[in-house]
């Protein structure tokens, strides 16, 4: 079995502690080999343990998290984020494919994250630190990236290059500007969470568009759009009101 060194950084011992037992306990790929209440000190013991993972709390009252990963240059490691807060920084984590955990952590959650963490452990980690710094920051715009899980692991593109997505069942279609369509295992709702910031709506129930994609607007009950690449969609009429708000119509 593949094992996977961690440090755990929490202001909390609680939480830390607790952490310990429960990776101690049910995930015997993780071996803790460092913890600390001190933002300050993980950056020391990062550099001395090169570690796979660190599991950073977001909120500590000297450094957050996110101000530690400031100060270290070249981001080698996963990161999974404990947090007790649903907050605007978990869009910009879970777009850059960075995983998390809400307090108090669940087995079952922790155990979900450890077996994606080997599953992708060590792929593109420093790309990934780079998209969640620029995705923390404002203004969002289409230039930003997003990465996609694939078979094969982690696509990243560019956000203007995606059209339109597709629900399909528990899967969704990305259409994207080269013709080239991705089929990944995200819900619609998850897209809709994590693009609603740029320029993306949901205009019906099985389709999330990007607004700077539609070429024509046919007025009816609920009316229908056409798509710069000739695809053609209804917009259901619930939808109608706060759509040619949107489009300016």
């Amino acid at each position: 079995m593949q094992t996977i060194k961690a440090i755990l950084v929490d202001d909390e011992l609680n939480s830390l502690q607790n952490l310990q037992l429960k990776i101690q306990e049910y995930c015997p790929s993780i071996r803790v080999v460092a913890q600390t209440q001190r933002p300050e000190e993980a950056i020391t013991l990062i550099q001395q343990h090169k570690p796979d993972v660190i599991f950073l709390d977001i909120e500590m009252p000297r450094m957050s998290g996110f101000k530690m990963l400031e100060e270290i240059p070249d981001i080698d490691f996963e990161i999974i984020f404990i947090t007790a807060y649903n907050h605007y920084a978990i869009n910009a984590i879970r777009i850059s494919a960075f995983d998390y955990l809400v307090k108090p952590v669940s087995i079952t959650d922790l155990q979900h994250t450890v077996e994606r963490l080997v599953h992708f452990a060590g792929k593109k980690s420093a790309e990934r630190a780079e998209i969640l710094k620029k995705h923390l920051a404002y203004p969002k715009t289409q230039e930003d990236q997003i990465a996609i899980p694939t078979n094969e692991g982690l696509e990243f593109i560019q956000i203007k290059q995606i059209i339109r997505i597709e629900s399909s069942s528990n899967y969704s279609k990305l259409v994207l500007q080269n013709g080239q369509v991705l089929v990944v295992t995200r819900q619609l709702k998850d897209f809709e969470e994590l693009l609603g910031d740029y320029r993306f709506y949901r205009i019906h129930h099985s389709h999330l568009i990007n607004l700077n994609y539609i070429a024509k607007y046919l007025r009816g009950d609920g009316g229908q759009i056409t798509m710069k690449n000739g695809d053609i969609i209804d917009v259901s009429r619930r939808k109608k009101e706060v759509f040619l708000k949107l489009i300016g119509g």
